[in-house]
């Protein structure tokens, strides 16, 4: 049986609506970011000029003062942001694996004294297990982004003892994030480049040139997750630094 179809240049794959739609709105993660660190800067300022009367309610019988713990401004400024740029990328990463799908009308040739068939030949991302583990693992890491986000910014108003337990435990499950998301963007990796190349050895043809479209939002997907995965790394980093400076002083 032969079948035909025709090569599409594989760039023309990235430009269809729904890639064009979470490129835009990538671009606006900027606007938000900045907003975002204007409104934490009034809060910061806000919270300078309160110190006074905070320290009068914790003066002791003795007159001393107690020595108040809470977590730089800036430094917590940055890991809001990264974790708010984390959420945005996982999710983008998990929509646009979720949505990739592509039908294409192959033309088979049974028998050449009879005419063609045109057979509909689908490619769908739950079809692999990998893209399967892409998706989920792009949804855990936005959740726990959200969830780690909210607890980052009720940190901020209640400082104390229980806050260097929090951080802690974010640090762990933020280092949990890294491996989950580079172990699923490995074995998508994987995967797409034997659909992109194939094997000769083991006789497994590819197949992206026949799926452009389903290959390059794979491919966008996968790249997403990746710089997902950077963001968590630079929390990490964010926090060790800051667990240092703690140590020194």
């Amino acid at each position: 049986m032969n079948v035909h179809f025709t090569k599409t240049p594989f760039y023309l794959s990235l430009f269809d609506p729904l890639s064009l739609s979470l490129l835009l709105s990538l671009f606006k993660l900027p606007i938000w970011f900045r907003a975002l660190h204007s409104h934490l800067s009034v809060l910061s300022r806000e919270q300078k000029a309160t110190t006074g009367t905070e320290m009068e309610g914790l003066q002791r019988s003795d007159g001393n003062y107690m020595q108040k713990v809470e977590v730089p401004r800036q430094r917590t400024s940055v890991d809001l942001l990264l974790r708010l740029l984390a959420l945005a990328l996982t999710l983008v990463s998990a929509i646009t694996i979720g949505l990739s799908k592509q039908t294409k009308v192959v033309r088979a040739v049974v028998v050449a004294s009879l005419p063609p068939l045109y057979v509909p030949v689908p490619a769908r991302w739950h079809y692999i297990s990998a893209f399967v583990y892409l998706l989920v693992a792009n949804v855990i890491a936005c959740s726990y982004a959200t969830l780690s986000l909210v607890l980052v910014l009720i940190s901020r108003k209640r400082p104390g003892d229980m806050n260097s337990i929090l951080h802690s435990m974010i640090l762990v499950l933020d280092i949990l994030m890294v491996a989950l998301l580079f172990s699923c963007n490995g074995a998508s990796m994987a995967i797409g480049i034997i659909g992109y190349r194939g094997n000769s050895h083991l006789r497994w043809q590819k197949i992206c040139n026949l799926f452009e479209r389903f290959c390059g939002q794979v491919a966008a997907s996968i790249a997403i997750s990746v710089a997902g995965a950077m963001m968590f790394i630079l929390m990490v980093a964010f926090s060790g630094l800051g667990i240092r400076k703690k140590s020194r002083s």
